[in-house]
């Protein structure tokens, strides 16, 4: 593993239940009148959970902020991607932290979380690739099967 894996870690390991908490009441106390700074702590802490619901609450308000404050979008670039890269989502993880390399070419934690996600998508396609093989062959045996009972009740 590199060097950078370390920060990928990081930026992965969850955040306690209280800090969560922490984050999450000072995302509602200030209600519509979040600041942005809040919004992305709250969304940085729901990234790094480990549960599904709060990754996607996590990438949806970093999305917001993504639109609606272009002078905070690449230091979302890196979380969105590590989100999608978190619930499989490996095209949109690759696309978002492909526009952060392009920001920042020697960004260490984006080259390594880039590196997680191409070796992801090869295995996955290998599987995929596996499976389709596989469904294939059997229904090529059916065919066969099937030409093979039509001719012998020909016969």
């Amino acid at each position: 593993m590199t060097e950078s894996a370390p920060m990928v870690e990081e930026a992965e390991k969850p955040l306690t239940p209280a800090e969560i908490e922490v984050l999450r009441k000072q995302f509602e106390r200030e209600g519509e009148f979040v600041t942005i700074q809040t919004k992305f702590n709250y969304a940085w802490g729901l990234i790094k959970s480990k549960n599904l619901e709060e990754i996607a609450l996590g990438i949806t308000l970093l999305t917001e902020i993504y639109r609606d404050s272009p002078e905070r979008r690449r230091e979302c670039l890196y979380f969105l991607a590590l989100g999608h890269y978190k619930l499989a989502n490996y095209g949109d993880a690759r696309q978002f932290n492909q526009q952060l390399l392009k920001y920042e070419p020697n960004n260490a934690q984006a080259k390594e979380l880039n590196r997680l996600i191409e070796e992801k998508v090869s295995r996955e396609g290998v599987i995929g690739l596996a499976i389709v093989s596989g469904v294939f062959a059997v229904g090529v045996a059916l065919v066969i099967a099937i030409i093979k009972q039509r001719s012998s009740k020909r016969s």
